[in-house]
């Protein structure tokens, strides 16, 4: 008779597997050409739009968090706009090279790849790394929030499928359908695993860079919104809310106060009575703080609910049409609960004398749980906008536009990202918004053009590698040689226009109402 394993037993056996196959798939991956990658790639790319609207659904109903309609628009987000964003990226072999100092770089990918994907957006998160993994020939495998694990699930067969049938090997993609603790730690520490991209709560990062494989990791974002006097208050309000009710506020990178320059400051809340905001009194401020923390943690509960559903959870009444809860502040911290990271529609407000105070304001609101992450700025005055892009300890300074859709690259050009590195401040490895690029390694090639005492040599032979080719060819060495540098942009073969890669981006702002 045999004997049952445990959850967590079967959990780091199911783990254990997926590494093997993942290890397996590396080598043929390591084989294949550019052609083969991005073809493979554009079959995932355009799996993932088409079933965008069924997963979003999926995630809504199985996670009870957001907005259907923004999940699809964050799943197209991460198909067509990352795609638009990698196409032309270089990733096999050599992919760069300066002919004056004689260097070449070789892309080599890092290996398998651990990706922690969270309850809040499960379905994007699980396009845009297993989309990026791809590219960089690195197999990936996934550990699910446990609330998420079937549209999680979903999502990665459909898209494990369509590479398959373009031509990957078997095991590149995998996901844990028996997601435990103890599994993901397993994923994370095993020697199998190259990299980890975790996105999640603080403690799953922080796990990730303990666990002694280099990681990728995002930590909490609590982004506060400066608008200036100079700024155009009303599209600057209007921008703030629409970013905030995104989804229901679970990006994290979506606003998390308004810090109001003191002229401006009536104005700024007019309009957001105008935008249905509901102003919290005294009272609603201590009933809806009970509810939003617990012990030092944010309670998963409030996470990308509406304000209906806060509102009566915390045990007060708000009209059918709020889209957003304030709360005007005096100050930052564990005396103020809703100065925090909320994922969901509540924003702390403050009136600043200045932009000097504003400035200060913003920096208090970083240091309490958002050192890194993102800053937005609504302002006209390019001396302002200067000192606060030196001043600041944020990763991403946003000017002008949403948080959310900015942050991730749909309404900026920053490169289209669901893992976004918070810098030294946060205890991440990266500032950057983790790209392909990320999960490779660069080797360089480097020919002597000094002699010991600093005479220029020339080399006996013109040098001119192949591009995009693995190299891995059965040992032939009569391929057509290439320049190392950067191609004609391709035609997009994706399905969808360039054109209509920008009416995405116009569509978030139509969405949005601005």
């Amino acid at each position: 008779m045999g004997v049952e394993l445990d959850r967590d037993l079967r959990s780091i056996q199911q783990v254990r597997n997926l590494l093997r196959r993942a290890h397996k798939a590396s080598k043929g991956l390591h084989l294949m050409d550019q052609e083969d990658v991005d073809r493979i790639c554009l079959a995932m790319v355009e799996t993932g739009r088409r079933i965008s609207e069924q997963v979003a659904a999926m995630a809504v109903e199985e996670t009870g968090f957001g907005k259907v309609e923004d999940k699809i628009l964050k799943n197209k987000i991460c198909t067509d706009l990352l795609w638009d964003s990698i196409k032309e990226m270089k990733t096999v072999g050599f992919v760069w090279s300066d002919p004056r100092t004689q260097v070449y770089h070789v892309a080599e990918p890092m290996g398998t790849v651990a990706a922690l994907v969270p309850s809040t957006n499960p379905t994007s998160t699980s396009m845009y790394k297993a989309i990026i993994g791809m590219k960089a020939r690195c197999p990936v495998v996934v550990s699910p929030h446990p609330s998420a694990e079937r549209c999680i699930a979903s999502t990665c067969q459909a898209l494990y499928e369509a590479g398959l049938s373009a031509g990957a090997p078997e095991g590149f993609l995998g996901w844990m359908t028996e997601p435990s603790l103890e599994g993901t730690q397993e994923l994370m520490r095993h020697e199998l695993t190259a990299v980890i991209l975790a996105t999640g709560g603080s403690a799953m990062v922080k796990a990730a860079y303990s666990s002694g494989t280099p990681a990728y990791g995002v930590g909490p974002g609590n982004v506060p919104a400066y608008i200036d006097r100079t700024a155009d208050v009303g599209h600057a309000v209007s921008c703030v809310v629409a970013s905030k009710t995104f989804d229901w506020g679970t990006l994290c990178s979506s606003e998390q106060a308004i810090i109001g320059d003191a002229p401006v400051f009536d104005e700024i809340v007019a309009c957001l009575r105008k935008e249905k905001a509901h102003f919290l009194d005294l009272t609603e401020q201590e009933q809806l703080a009970k509810v939003l923390v617990r012990g030092r943690h944010v309670n998963p509960k409030i996470v990308g609910r509406s304000p209906q559903q806060l509102a009566e959870m915390a045990g007060f009444k708000t009209a059918p049409d709020t889209r957003v809860l304030v709360a005007h502040l005096e100050g930052v911290g564990d005396a103020y609960p809703l100065s925090r990271e909320k994922l969901s529609p509540i924003l702390a407000l403050y009136r600043a004398a200045d932009w000097r105070a504003g400035c200060q304001r913003c920096i208090e609101i970083l240091g309490y749980g958002g050192i890194g992450h993102t800053l937005v700025l609504h302002c006209r005055d390019p001396k302002i906008i200067e000192q606060f892009a030196l001043q600041k300890p944020a990763s991403r300074i946003l000017c002008n536009t949403l948080s959310c859709h900015g942050s991730v690259g749909a309404t900026t050009g920053l490169a289209p990202a669901m893992t976004l590195g918070c810098g030294a401040w946060g205890g991440s490895i990266t500032s950057d918004n983790v790209t392909p690029m990320h999960l490779i390694n660069i080797k360089r090639l480097a020919f002597g053009i000094r002699d010991r005492q600093g005479n220029e040599v020339e080399q006996p032979m013109k040098f001119r590698p192949v591009m995009g080719q693995s190299g891995y060819d059965g040992g032939s060495s009569h391929r057509q040689p290439a320049d190392c540098t950067p191609p004609s942009p391709k035609p997009n073969t994706t399905g969808v226009t360039d054109d209509q890669i920008r009416a995405l981006v116009e569509q978030v702002l139509r969405n949005m109402k601005l």
